[in-house]
């Protein structure tokens, strides 16, 4: 198995126009996330968190710089090759879950499995052993509607983590959580790190979340540095 690291970026910058106004958002940001390292990053609202979450993933591209996933250059991929790359090494975790709703937990989790042209049976095998991961055996044929706030969540991680990615990307994972709910995603967050060894990278305010993760950094005008302490973590948010 290869040591290079699951995800990384280099000399990253991006800069968005706001009328005749140039704001830059990110400038030079480097960061190497290695297989099973669970990374949060913290910094004030409109610090570019997720600017920079949505760079990592492909999902935006850096006025400079490079982000390489598995290896590959995203900027020398064509965008089909780039998407096949999203849905075959990245998993994606938002505040809000993101769930279809006229489709059950099952057929929701199944679907990137189902895009990434696995038959429609092995997608469903799959994905029911990942829901029964997360706890969730029961509710299977549940439609969102029917599921609580904490399941909703659990169901979307369920679905970025059945393709059994390289690293899993979290923007607010538990933001909409209540308190016991939020720990129970941590908790979840934490055993599945350890039994299936993907790597995540989390953008948070929950600084009890951000304590569990190998490290934490944070995004400060433009550059992304290591937090060194609890103090300085609870200053910057």
């Amino acid at each position: 198995m290869s040591n290079s690291p699951v995800l990384m970026c280099r000399s990253v910058a991006k800069t968005y126009r706001q009328g005749p106004e140039a704001v830059s958002v990110l400038q030079g940001v480097d960061l190497a996330i290695e297989r099973a390292e669970r990374v949060a990053i913290i910094g004030a609202s409109g610090s570019g968190k997720s600017t920079l979450l949505n760079i990592l993933g492909g999902l935006d591209t850096p006025d400079t710089g490079e982000v390489s996933v598995a290896g590959q250059n995203l900027s020398g991929l064509s965008d089909n090759a780039r998407g096949r790359l999203r849905n075959q090494a990245l998993g994606f975790v938002y505040q809000f879950h993101h769930l279809l709703p006229e489709f059950t937990a099952l057929e929701n989790v199944a679907m990137p499995l189902v895009i990434g042209k696995l038959s429609p049976a092995q997608a469903q095998e799959r994905a029911r052993a990942m829901l029964a991961s997360v706890g969730l055996e029961s509710r299977v044929g549940h439609k969102p509607s029917a599921l609580s706030g904490g399941e909703r969540q659990r169901v979307a991680i369920a679905r970025a983590l059945v393709t059994e990615p390289a690293c899993v990307l979290m923007d607010e994972p538990t933001g909409n959580l209540d308190t016991h709910t939020a720990a129970d995603i941590q908790a979840l967050i934490k055993s599945l790190n350890t039994r299936i060894g993907i790597s995540f990278i989390i953008v948070t305010h929950d600084l009890n979340l951000a304590a569990q993760m190998d490290r934490t950094l944070t995004l400060h005008e433009g550059t992304l540095t290591a937090t060194p302490s609890a103090t300085q973590v609870e200053q910057s948010v």
